[in-house]
């Protein structure tokens, strides 16, 4: 399950549970929308709560943002404690143009992508 929270330029994403195919194309759809609006967007994911995530998702995540959106978000910000998610997100830095910085720290996140 995933909750939204968008503003001027942020797209604010919490995973709970399983991240599901269902949800990424909610997330997609979202964030295609943001992308019509004028200015840069930024993305927060809160995945402090994702428990898994289904193999479709990581492959839909790679055509999302390595093929079909690597220009188009100005700042990611990635709320982990999880090691392999945070070596999998310096790991996607080599395709995307966004400026990406994993947290631990919520607010520190937060403050960061707005900045």
């Amino acid at each position: 399950m995933i909750t939204f929270e968008q503003t001027d330029n942020l797209v604010n994403i919490a995973v709970l549970g399983e991240f599901t195919l269902t949800d990424f194309k909610e997330f997609e759809t979202q964030s295609i929308y943001k992308l019509t609006s004028p200015g840069a967007v930024n993305l927060l994911f809160d995945l402090r709560a994702m428990l898994a995530y289904t193999v479709d998702v990581a492959w839909e995540e790679i055509k999302f943002f390595n093929r079909e959106h690597n220009h188009d978000f100005s700042k990611i910000a990635v709320v982990t404690e999880d090691q392999w998610l945070t070596w999998q997100i310096w790991i996607s830095r080599l395709f995307v143009d966004a400026e990406i910085c994993v947290f631990t720290d919520y607010e520190e996140a937060r403050t960061w992508v707005q900045g």
